[in-house]
This record gives C-alpha cells, sequence and structure tokens, in this order.
C-alpha cells in the first residue's frame, strides 16, 4: 500500500529571480559573445525556458502529488509559488473538508419495513498518495461506498421502537450516526479519506405502506400508552389499600376490596371523566 511522503520543494519565487537572472545573462551573451558563446547561450537559453515549465501553485488545504514517470516521488503541501523538475506531474488533490449527500434509497428495516432514507457525509482527504493510487476517482468511491454503508445500516435496525432501551433509526438519531461514521470510515480507509461527520437526512416509510404504518404506529403507540396507565392505575391501587389497612380507617372485606379495586380502575384508567354514583344503601341484603 503506498502511503504519502512528504516532499520539499524549491521556492518558487527564488527559482524565478535565479532563471530570470540567467536568462538576462544569456541574452546579453548571445549580443556580445562570440561564435561558439552565442551558441552555448542560446542552448542555455531553451535550458531556461523548459526549466521555467517547474512552477506551479499550492493553494490553502491543497497537495500536489510529484510523479517522475509513473513512479511517485512524494506529495508537497507547501502554500504558494514552488518549483520542481518540469518532468515531474504534479496532480492537484485538495484537502478541503466536503460534504454531500446521498439520494433516497429504498431499503427494508430489519422487520422488513420498505423505508426510504438518505444521509449526510462529511470528509476530507489525509492521505493524497492513497487517495490517488488505491483506488479509481475517489470521490465517486467515496459517494458509493457512503450509499453502501448506509443501505447496510438500515437493515439491521428497525424504523421505529416503542422501548427505550432498543436501537431504532428514528428513535436513536445519536447512536445511529456514531454507527454509521464508524462503517463508512471502515470502507474508505483504504482511499485515504476521514469521515468527518455521518448522519440521517431522510427517513421515512416507503408511500405504498406509510399509510398503514402510520395506523401501526398509533396502535403501538396507544398500547404503550395503555400499559403504562394501567401500570401506574395498579400501583396507585395497591397504595390507597396498603394505607387504608395501616392506618385502620376502615375494615374492608374481601367483596368491598373487589368493588374498591373496581371503582379505582374504572376511574384511573377511563378515557372519560367518571360520574359518581352515590350508594344511599348498603352493599349486603
Amino acid at each position: 500500500m503506498i502511503k504519502e511522503r512528504d516532499r520539499k520543494v524549491a521556492s518558487g519565487w527564488a527559482m524565478f529571480m535565479l532563471l530570470v537572472v540567467l536568462l538576462l545573462a544569456a541574452v546579453v551573451f548571445l549580443i556580445i559573445g562570440t561564435p561558439v558563446i552565442k551558441i552555448i547561450a542560446g542552448v542555455w537559453m531553451l535550458v531556461d525556458f523548459f526549466l521555467m515549465l517547474g512552477f506551479f501553485f499550492v493553494n490553502p488545504n491543497e497537495g500536489r502529488v510529484l510523479q517522475l514517470f509513473g513512479k511517485y516521488t512524494g506529495t508537497t503541501r507547501q502554500e504558494g509559488l514552488r518549483w520542481a523538475n518540469p518532468l515531474l506531474s504534479k496532480k492537484r488533490i485538495s484537502l478541503r473538508v466536503r460534504n454531500f449527500e446521498t439520494g433516497k434509497m429504498k431499503v427494508n428495516d430489519v422487520g422488513g419495513n420498505p423505508i426510504e432514507i438518505a444521509a449526510i457525509v462529511v470528509w476530507k482527504v489525509v492521505d493524497t498518495a492513497e487517495a490517488c493510487f488505491q483506488v479509481d476517482h475517489y470521490e465517486q468511491f467515496v459517494m458509493i461506498q457512503s450509499e453502501s454503508a448506509v443501505r447496510n445500516l438500515a437493515t439491521q435496525y428497525a424504523y421505529d421502537s416503542h422501548d427505550d432501551d432498543t436501537v431504532s433509526l428514528r428513535g436513536s438519531t445519536s447512536d445511529i450516526s456514531d454507527k454509521l461514521r464508524v462503517e463508512i470510515q471502515e470502507r474508505l480507509d483504504q482511499a485515504g479519506v476521514e469521515v468527518l461527520e455521518a448522519r440521517i437526512s431522510h427517513l421515512a416509510y416507503a408511500p405504498e405502506i406509510a399509510e398503514a404504518m402510520l395506523r401501526r404506529q398509533q396502535a403501538g403507540a396507544i398500547v404503550a400508552a395503555r400499559q403504562l396507565i394501567v401500570e401506574g392505575a395498579v400501583g396507585m391501587v395497591e397504595m390507597a389499600l396498603e394505607q387504608l389497612s395501616q392506618k385502620n380507617i376502615i375494615e374492608l372485606d374481601h367483596e368491598r376490596k373487589a368493588a374498591m379495586v373496581s371503582n379505582l380502575l374504572v376511574v384511573l384508567c377511563g378515557e372519560t371523566a367518571t360520574q359518581p354514583v352515590i350508594n344511599t344503601g348498603t352493599l349486603y341484603q
């Protein structure tokens, strides 16, 4: 595997001044020199012009990958005007932070429900040699592998869950984002790319089941709420009976306890306000 190597190159301004001085000297010798010196001056002028082809710029947050006849010789990240061997090819690689959004993809979650999902990935190149030589078109490689990771992650979790301890795509956005970033990073390590952030930008049921799944979600929410209400009501009834017994407020037999429990559960679990019924007689005839 090819790793990035730092390559120091000459300052472009210093080399520019040197070549200009040598060019002016060659022009002077070409004018006043002997025939042999004129020939040498003319050859030197051609060499001087050829050496000027070695100038190039390095912008901030940019690297230049240098190759000599196909052989990797190093990468320079020194900003400004630089000079290197004119025979070196100098490929520009951006080191800036970039981001893109995957297209909306239709996949099945862990329960087999078709969903639509998309994600935003923030990334940058950290190893120019790997980005240049390990993969073809590293930008396209990042996009394709990111979409593949999003698809794979979506199939491992449910769209939603009413259990707080269960990780779901909709209910555990922080955990899902961390897992997505790690999975994308594993795929892009070989391309010299660092994933800074990955998060879901779009999540919905597929249109063909959206209405049915909405009713299912509502039903699940109602069941979960009812379960919580019943658990709370039972606890309150138990506490009421226990306190009545401890404080000796009233002595209840099994029949009266049953009637009291029934009435309290109706009051606590009912959706509408209850209407009290005053019993002026007795339960015993």
